[in-house]
């Protein structure tokens, strides 16, 4: 029997496209676009003064990472830095980088509030745009009217209500993630992951 050719080491003739290996309806996509979309203002301007140490990755790469984690389930810091190097998705959004599970746990301390406001946008968008759910965030019943609306001004205290649900989500979600990483750090210690090879099997040589 033939069998395809299969070669892990084989190299790309042309530099590929990370997004081609998405297909167009995948929700890793969307969270992109709909991260271009949002007011990452404030963050930036948190970094301006920064001018010593080394390069802080892309806020928009973080933002958008933390949001597609959030939203399918992931909140384990140490689970989204795996995931960067095993999950095409996170592969993606993550442009082939791998940050630290302490650089992505302290991004979403650092920018608590605002990334909060920027969840809460997603979810609002998601919403007008009539998605019932988003990944594991359960979106329906939350019909929020676009500002064009003749149903504005009749709508505003539903419309402040149903923020209000989707707040309350983005919070318990946060909250989620900072005592699972809170649990883990205190288990592993802080800068391991856990699933760590033993000194003496992460090299080829010395496993042989």
């Amino acid at each position: 029997k033939k069998f395809r050719p299969w070669n892990v080491q084989q190299a790309f003739l042309l530099p590929p496209s990370l997004l081609d290996w998405l297909p167009e309806h995948h929700l890793a996509r969307f969270v992109l676009e709909v991260v271009e979309e949002l007011d990452l203002g404030p963050i930036y301007e948190s970094y301006e003064k920064e001018l010593r140490g080394y390069p802080p990755y892309e806020p928009k790469m973080m933002v958008a990472l933390l949001l597609y984690a959030y939203c399918t389930g992931v909140t384990s810091s140490r689970k989204i830095e795996r995931k960067t190097q095993e999950d095409v998705a996170f592969r993606v959004l993550a442009a082939n980088q791998s940050p630290d599970h302490s650089r992505i746990s302290e991004f979403r301390r650092r920018h608590g509030a605002h990334f909060e406001s920027l969840f809460v946008q997603m979810l609002k968008l998601c919403a007008r745009a009539g998605l019932v759910k988003l990944g594991h965030v359960a979106l329906d019943g939350t019909k929020l009217k676009a500002n064009a609306s003749k149903h504005k001004a009749m709508s505003y205290e539903r419309m402040q209500q149903e923020e209000a649900k989707l707040r309350e989500q983005v919070r318990h979600l946060l909250a989620q993630a900072e005592a699972v990483d809170a649990e883990e750090d205190a288990r592993h210690g802080k800068g391991k992951r856990g699933d760590e090879l033993p000194e003496e099997l992460r090299r080829a040589q010395s496993r042989l």
